[in-house]
């Protein structure tokens, strides 16, 4: 067992900052790589039916590109404070209209211009048994991005025998806010270069959040996907093959047994989905530079809920914690051993 911190570099920018790479590695096939720019997955090796071990996770080829809006759709960052969209940037609470950075038009998305995925978070590794941990914190003003508040959040990775990797998402604020953070990992099973359409994917999803042309949710409650295209369930036909399929959706989740199986044939690899979040963004990365080069599963809070008094609440007091934990299961066809790993809580 062995963490391994390497410089990755230095940022651009009025304030430059050194970026780290950690790599998580129990010596046992599977391992992770975290990049403190951005807390974000770059790397995350699975064996496949035969061995062979793969990055799972999109990557990008160096800091440049990270810090490239153009190149880099918030690939495997920590997407903060506020995930998916707020409309017309801005959201009421407590009387007050708060009015936040305009980075998508006229709406607010992932946190902003400078979110949480544009900034270099704090990092400290240990061993604590036989677990591998890597804790990332980040201190977000009050005002930042036009949020009230000052927010201390946290994403923990964790890694422990048999391949188990941990993702937990926390947050505390000084006065009222809003809190929805979550990875967003373009996840491939193939370990290569070719697109999703080979994988097959199932969810524990009836409904969806409908959604305008600029992905802003309609008024009124989630719409019954049943017998449509964005019927994902088993009950439906089993995991459906992706080929062709163009989804850039939020589902909203049955219940907190599973959310999402995503599946690779030709490899063998099988990841399953847990989360105590209310929903799941589905994106097949359609606009992204290299189009269909993963898929984004994105447990969190709904789109737009600060607007949206109908919606499951997004408010973090002070005296509470925002806590957010999501699983990933790796296994491959015909194998009864599994690895876990948790994104959120």
């Amino acid at each position: 067992m062995k963490i391994v911190r390497t410089p990755v570099g230095r940022t651009s920018g009025r304030e430059p900052a050194d970026v780290h790479a950690y790599t998580l590695d129990p010596g046992n096939g599977f391992s992770v790589t975290v990049w403190t720019y951005g807390a974000t997955l770059v790397e995350v090796l699975v064996p496949d039916a035969a061995g062979r071990v793969d990055n799972v996770v999109v990557r990008l080829p160096d800091l440049d590109s990270y810090e490239d809006r153009r190149r880099n759709a918030y690939v495997g960052a920590t997407v903060g404070r506020y995930c998916r969209c707020v409309s017309g940037g801005r959201f009421p609470l407590d009387g007050v209209v708060h009015e936040l950075d305009r980075n998508e038009g006229a709406h607010h998305v992932h946190g902003g211009t400078l979110g949480f995925d544009r900034q270099v978070w704090e990092a400290d590794a240990e061993t604590r048994g036989d677990r591998l941990v890597l804790r990332l914190t980040l201190e977000s003003p009050d005002g930042d991005q036009g949020y009230p508040g000052d927010v201390t959040a946290e994403a923990r990775y964790e890694l422990g025998p048999g391949g188990r990797l941990a993702f937990e998402f926390g947050a505390v604020t000084t006065a009222p806010t809003i809190v929805g953070l979550t990875n967003h990992a373009f996840w491939n099973l193939s370990g290569g270069s070719e697109p999703i359409d080979g994988h097959r994917l199932a969810l524990n999803a009836r409904r969806t959040v409908a959604f305008d042309d600029e992905l802003i949710p309609l008024p009124g409650p989630p719409r019954d996907v049943t017998g449509t295209a964005l019927d994902y369930t088993l009950n439906h036909t089993g995991p459906r093959l992706l080929a062709g399929a163009r989804l850039d959706n939020f589902f909203v989740l049955d219940d907190p047994a599973w959310a999402a199986e995503l599946s690779h044939e030709a490899s063998g690899r099988i990841m399953r989905v847990t989360t105590d979040q209310p929903g799941l963004g589905v994106y097949s990365a359609d606009h992204y530079h290299r189009p269909r080069a993963g898929l984004c599963l994105e447990a969190g809070a709904w789109p737009d809920a600060p607007n949206r008094p109908d919606f499951p609440s997004a408010r973090l007091d002070p005296g509470q914690s925002y806590l957010h934990r999501t699983v990933h299961e790796f296994r491959t066809a015909g194998s009864r051993q599994s690895t876990m790993a948790v994104v959120g809580r």
